[in-house]
């Protein structure tokens, strides 16, 4: 679940639609998502707000009663998502640097004994980059009609698991690809917007392979890339038919938007147009 429908005050603009290498910041939050949650991706904005292009298997719920902040938002999605998940990773749109390693360490180290996972990194709790039970939702409700509007509130409330740096690093490949945490760094003004656009896209490793090649052989070399469609302008390709794109394995729509990770592996070849 990405929450959108924040006002933006601080950036001046809304952080949704930034663009990032080419797609933008929800976009790639979704895309990052879409790699860990096997339950239906959701998107929590304010009544009337236009968002950028999204996937459209991707379900859009207004928040009946913007300005409230996210609590506001978390109940607007989880009551959405009552009927179709258990849990749910909550994170705001602009995290730009979010990893489906993160996203899966998080949401594992939910299990019954929780109602919610809640990373501390750097001593600082990170409850737009966690996951919650969605039996939440009556409690969360409640909270609201009181007048509660802190998530701390919350959090007091309900059983919470709190993990710092160590324990979230404590998995091998989190800490393989992101061991400062960078998941949780979010952007607030248009100056930390800029410096972490101008960071080095993700570095990731590129193979091609042309069926119709007198030998077959391939070409395999590390880039730097953030998108499907940079990783194959990269080997000077087209995302279009006959070409077949695999990402660590698995087989992948040719949508250049999907977003890339460090370590990523991502695979091109070209059926025999001829055969």
């Amino acid at each position: 679940m990405v929450l959108a429908g924040g006002r933006s005050l601080r950036m001046g603009t809304a952080k949704a639609a930034l663009e990032w290498h080419g797609s933008t910041l929800l976009r790639r939050t979704l895309g990052v998502l879409a790699r860990v949650v096997d339950g239906p991706l959701l998107v929590v904005c304010s009544r009337d707000q236009r968002l950028p292009k999204i996937p459209a298997h991707v379900k859009v719920v207004e928040d009946p009663e913007p300005g409230l902040g996210p609590l506001q938002g978390i109940a607007a999605g989880l009551a959405a998502l009552a009927d179709q998940a258990h849990a749910a990773f909550i994170c705001s749109t602009d995290l730009p640097f979010l990893h489906p390693a993160f996203v899966r360490r998080v949401l594992t180290a939910l299990t019954d004994d929780f109602d919610v996972v809640l990373p501390v990194a750097s001593g600082y709790p990170q409850p737009l980059a966690a996951a919650y039970q969605i039996t939440l939702g009556p409690l969360v409700a409640e909270l609201l009609a009181a007048g509660e509007r802190r998530l701390t509130g919350l959090f007091h409330r309900c059983a919470t698991l709190r993990m710092d740096d160590a324990t979230l690093l404590a998995d091998p490949v989190l800490m393989r690809v992101d061991p400062a945490l960078d998941s949780v760094a979010n952007i607030n003004f248009p100056d930390e917007y800029q410096a972490a656009r101008r960071q080095l896209a993700p570095q990731i490793t590129v193979q091609y392979s042309d069926a119709g090649s007198n030998n077959g052989c391939g070409t395999s070399r590390t880039v730097r890339a953030a998108t499907l469609s940079a990783a194959a302008a990269a080997e000077g390709l087209v995302l279009r038919s006959p070409l077949i794109a695999t990402l660590n394995g698995e087989t992948v729509c040719l949508d250049g938007d999907i977003p890339l990770v460090t370590g990523d592996m991502v695979a091109f070849s070209c059926a025999d147009a001829g055969g």
